[in-house]
């Protein structure tokens, strides 16, 4: 029964960042935006496969599957004030979903807060489009979710580099 809902939550996950405008190769691109500097001839295949891993893991499904339904249901209008309005402005001091993106950022050590800390802060690629309020999207988890998954992945390619020195 475990295997089966592990493949689920997996595709479930996959599915949903789709369905939201959020690729693959778009997070990937957020770890080339990182890593670039770092290592010599890095190519987008490396940071796709890094972004497949981290996606693999349990935990970011898990929080996958959960930013983005609270999203969804803010874009519906369906919770309750004042989180609905909370959570569809995206209150600056609400702070509940970087929280949620923590339990990703620290899945490959604490380089990934700064990471992740960065990349929030200049929010390049998919991420300005995520946090586009005109779409009438609520991204309000899911910008922070695959900023977290960028910085997860960069950690991992990272560790990786310096464990192949």
């Amino acid at each position: 029964m475990d295997d089966k809902i592990n493949n689920l939550s997996e595709q479930t996950a996959r599915r949903w960042l789709d369905e939201r405008g959020v690729k693959i190769k778009d997070i990937a691109e957020l770890v080339m935006f990182l890593q670039s500097n770092y290592h010599e001839n890095l190519q987008i295949e490396e940071c796709i496969e890094n972004v497949e891993r981290v996606l693999s893991k349990r935990e970011v499904q898990n929080a996958i599957l959960t930013g983005i339904q609270l999203d969804v249901l803010a874009e519906k209008n369906l919770l309750e004030d004042p989180l609905q309005s909370i959570i569809r402005t995206d209150e600056s001091l609400y702070g509940v979903d970087e929280i949620l993106a923590f339990s990703i950022v620290n899945v490959y050590g604490s380089i990934g807060f700064t990471n992740y800390g960065y990349i929030d802060k200049l929010k390049p690629g998919i991420l300005k489009y995520l946090n586009d309020k005109s779409t009438g999207m609520v991204h309000t988890y899911l910008d922070d979710i695959v900023g977290a998954i960028a910085a997860a992945a960069s950690s991992r390619l990272a560790h990786r580099v310096r464990n192949e020195i």
